[in-house]
């Protein structure tokens, strides 16, 4: 559904909702769903169903899952007494397509969308695969290496295509998927619990504050070369990785 978007940004069509960006976000999910379908039948889809509503996974992983929420905070004390505003705290949950909403209708919208539709396909699908051949480690960064490029199209309509733009979303899209792979590890596969990491961190870094978006991604960054030094390349956190193979989940 990004194409659409990233043609008429290129001026060769027109008359294409914006919203049609978020509706993009489920393009993983319905990959997930069918694949699994296709391939485990229907107690494969139930068992995908069952961890999007993982929630049992401890208090201190709900706060790990909120966790870009405490970053926001920290930011934006910090430009309060460096200009005397609060103009920072504005942009939490901002949502371009839906300009009228709330902060709170925003950030549901952003966990519902890419927080769900993403993570149900990268984390929920791609990775335990992935992680049945290979560490925990590589598989996340062959998962973030795929996710970067499916968001190319939007380079075209959604963000400045040069160079350096491109790198640092790069990078910073692989250490984020080396921290979601920390966070869907250590909660034994929840897809709600990266979900939430995903949506909130949208609902952070999307107000329009290049400051707020810099440090969050640069924490992100760090978050990911702390993970890979404390837990090592294997696991990427203190439990076994989730893994699944042709004869299931292992």
């Amino acid at each position: 559904m990004f194409t659409p978007l990233a043609l008429q940004g290129r001026g060769i069509i027109s008359g294409v909702p914006a919203w049609l960006h978020l509706l993009g976000a489920y393009g993983p999910l319905a990959a997930a769903f069918i694949v699994t379908l296709l391939t485990a039948g229907f107690a494969g889809v139930r068992e995908l169903a069952s961890r999007m509503v993982r929630w049992r996974i401890g208090w201190v992983w709900w706060l790990a899952a909120f966790s870009p929420v405490a970053v926001f905070g920290v930011v934006v004390v910090v430009l309060r007494l460096i200009d005397g505003t609060w103009q920072a705290a504005a942009g939490f949950g901002y949502v371009a397509e839906l300009p009228q909403l709330g902060w709170l209708a925003g950030w549901a919208v952003w966990v519902l969308t890419f927080g769900i539709g993403e993570e149900t396909g990268w984390r929920g699908f791609a990775l335990p695969r992935l992680q049945a051949r290979y560490n925990a480690r590589d598989a996340a960064l062959i998962v973030g290496l795929l996710w970067a490029g499916w968001h190319a199209p939007a380079f075209f309509y959604n963000y400045e295509p040069s160079l350096i733009a491109v790198v640092t979303f790069v990078v910073g899209i692989v250490a984020g998927a080396m921290v979601l792979a920390w966070l869907y590890n250590s909660t034994g596969g929840s897809i709600l619990a990266t979900a939430l990491w995903h949506g909130t961190y949208n609902a952070v870094v999307a107000g329009g504050e290049a400051v707020v978006a810099a440090v969050t991604t640069a924490a992100v960054i760090l978050a990911f070369i702390v993970i890979v030094r404390r837990y090592g390349p294997e696991h990427l956190a203190a439990r076994p990785r989730q893994a699944v193979g042709e004869s299931g989940w292992g």
